[in-house]
């Protein structure tokens, strides 16, 4: 897909990186309270493990399954033409408040060190029976930050069980970064050969938009949705797919219905599934994942990634073999437990990757912490008079990174918030 205004939009870039560096957010009251005394020192997960032998990498392999064109387009034909980003975009009616509007206790959950320079919180009507998840924005979509005309941030949000819930994504109008508005959109899979839909009840983790295709975590792989494919909801309630006098999305006015899907092929031997995003700086691109374990955990996790397909007729979607299988193309082991976000970025002329680790709080924390490891060690942000490494947000979240703005986007609980990855890398101690 071609972008309008291309030239525009670069001087509006460096206009905005030359903005960013000046907006420090200062940290609130209820987090300058949090004293290095109070943060526990983090086991230190020591240099990630590659993993070589077929038999360790055969279990992160995905299969890929697409939804027949003919069942999306039989749903087409019933809800009506699809609807593109935009016109979500334009919908848009919820506020996401600046952080001077946030109470002190959602300011609390942001990092201490390295401090945010954009902070929002969530309108908390809207939100109040929801849990945060993934972030993915306009700058994973495509390489110059831009949707079209549009800056977009995408927010995923969860709600029930994992076995029986609700998924939802916040389409964030980004183009104003003083005011953002948004307006979510159910996750439903096709259903009955397109004639009617069901909810997508995994809790949201992971999720990449990359090209026209978002990539969302589910139990056992991933979930493929294709952004030309909004459908609009027509009838208001409760209920999920095909109602009387129309189709219903749970409360939601838009939804993605599911073009595709990768599953785990390992069986037993298969992680659980935790965050994902999107490396630029490998050839080609590729989407990172992370195991999830339990906080305080000494099981090892595993760090993989994909490649993703240079098919001009597959965009978006994964790198393949001619049986529909991905494998990963690199893996590592990892002493890193409660792994909430993942990035891996390789700098220029660099031998090997830095991969980026945002942890859970343990059981004795009230921060969560920020490492960066590769092959040779470890090391973690830092603050406080005792240098302790309880320095990220109290809900160590999803990590995306905005290659150009510089910035990592992330989720805190409630607050939306970003970090420059200098400030980041800078905070290493």
């Amino acid at each position: 897909m071609k972008h309008r205004g291309r030239h525009r939009r670069r001087k509006q870039g460096r206009a905005l990186r030359g903005f960013l560096a000046g907006t420090a957010l200062a940290l609130t009251a209820a987090a300058t309270m949090i004293s290095a005394s109070q943060a526990t020192v983090g086991d230190d997960p020591g240099a990630l493990e590659p993993l070589t032998s077929v038999d360790e990498t055969r279990a992160l392999g995905l299969r890929e399954h697409l939804v027949p064109r003919a069942t999306l387009d039989e749903l087409a034909s019933r809800m009506g033409e699809p609807v593109g980003v935009r016109t979500v975009l334009e919908s848009a009616d919820r506020s996401l408040r600046t952080a001077s509007g946030c109470t002190a206790g959602e300011r609390a959950a942001l990092p201490v060190a390295p401090t945010a320079t954009r902070a929002y919180c969530w309108d908390a009507a809207d939100t109040r029976a929801w849990r945060a998840g993934a972030v993915t924005t306009s700058g994973d979509a495509d390489d110059d930050g831009w949707w079209n005309d549009n800056r977009v941030i995408l927010s995923g949000w969860s709600q029930g069980r994992a076995d029986h819930g609700f998924a939802r994504v916040a389409f964030v109008d980004a183009n104003d970064l003083n005011r953002l508005r948004y307006a979510s959109a159910l996750l439903v899979v096709p259903v009955d050969g397109g004639r009617d839909y069901r909810a997508l009840p995994s809790r949201l983790s992971g999720m990449v938009w990359y090209q026209d295709k978002l990539l969302v975590t589910a139990a056992d792989g991933l979930y493929v949705y294709d952004m030309n494919r909004v459908q609009r909801a027509t009838v208001d309630s409760a209920a999920v797919g095909r109602v009387e006098g129309g189709w219903s999305a749970h409360g939601q006015r838009f939804v993605l219905p599911a073009v595709g899907s990768y599953r785990l092929t390992g069986a037993d031997t298969a992680p659980r599934l935790g965050a994902v995003s999107l490396d630029r700086s490998t050839a080609p691109d590729s989407l990172v994942a992370s195991e999830w374990t339990p906080v305080d955990s000494d099981r090892r996790a595993r760090l993989w990634r994909y490649d993703f397909s240079k098919d001009p007729v597959r965009p978006g979607l994964l790198a393949t073999d001619a049986a529909g299988s991905a494998p990963a193309v690199e893996a590592y082991e990892t002493e890193a437990s409660g792994i909430g976000g993942v990035l891996s970025r390789r700098a220029t002329g660099a031998e090997r990757s830095d991969w980026y680790l945002g942890r859970a709080p343990g059981t004795t924390d009230r921060q969560g912490s920020l490492w960066r490891q590769d092959t040779e060690g470890a090391e973690a942000t830092r603050c406080g008079s005792e240098d302790a490494p309880r320095c990220w947000g109290v809900r160590a979240g999803p990590l995306s990174y905005w290659e150009a703005t510089g910035e990592v986007w992330s989720q805190s609980g409630r607050m939306l918030f970003a970090v420059p990855l200098t400030s980041i890398d800078r905070a290493l101690g």
